[in-house]
């Protein structure tokens, strides 16, 4: 099967709530739900960092960032944060970006870091004749004062084992890459029980500060 054909299936919603339906996955997916005004303040009472993104969407477009410290709270869009006194403003600021796409809302996780940047992982998986493999593992670590990683926003790209090497220690770095493996394997087997036919998959992960593995989202067109 050729890798640009196959099932592709935008939705982030439906796929993040596949994969909550497996006990052994479901404890390595930040908690997730869509968005609404409610679910946005008792998320951020809870958290103090979220992370909005596009129910669809790709390459880190629409993605903000909204926290809360004391009774002020703040989005970053980029490398630009605004700031608000009220619960109220921010929504109606958060709603001009929305444009009225449909948003989920994640809890924040406080990556570890390279050099002071966030670094995450993507696992590209590729269906061939012979079945499933790894045809990537690399690590991706943000521009300089950005949250997002992509590479299309300026991240530098490292293999799996330098980055979490470099965040963590090289002592973590088998562990780490057969933990992905292991999930990526798991939630594929998930996915395809459901939505036949996929051809491709990146899995998006991120290991945060204490080295817990955390799956952001699987995407079937990934770049």
């Amino acid at each position: 099967m050729g890798e640009h054909n196959g099932r592709l299936l935008a939705n982030k919603w439906t796929k993040t709530t596949a994969l909550l339906s497996h006990p052994s996955i479901a404890p390595h997916i930040p908690p997730t739900r869509r968005f609404t005004e409610q679910n946005l303040r008792s998320m951020l009472d809870m958290y103090h960092m979220v992370v909005m993104k596009p129910v669809v969407g790709a390459g880190g477009h629409g993605v903000m960032k909204v926290t809360r410290s004391g009774k002020g709270y703040a989005y970053t869009y980029y490398t630009q944060t605004k700031r608000f006194a009220s619960f109220a403003a921010l929504i109606g600021a958060l709603n001009k970006q929305r444009k009225g796409r449909a948003y989920l809302i994640q809890k924040g996780i406080h990556l570890a870091t390279v050099d002071g940047r966030p670094i995450d992982y993507r696992v590209k998986y590729v269906k061939t004749e012979k079945g499933w493999t790894i045809r990537a593992m690399v690590g991706r670590i943000a521009r300089k004062g950005l949250f997002v990683t992509n590479i299309c926003r300026g991240g530098s790209l490292v293999t799996a084992a330098n980055g979490i090497g470099r965040s963590l220690s090289s002592a973590q770095v088998d562990e780490k890459k057969q933990k992905m493996r292991e999930l990526t394997e798991l939630s594929t087997n998930v996915l395809e029980s459901k939505y036949p036919g996929f051809a491709q998959l990146g899995f998006d992960y991120g290991i945060d500060k204490q080295g817990r593995i955390w799956m952001f989202e699987v995407n079937t067109k990934p770049q």
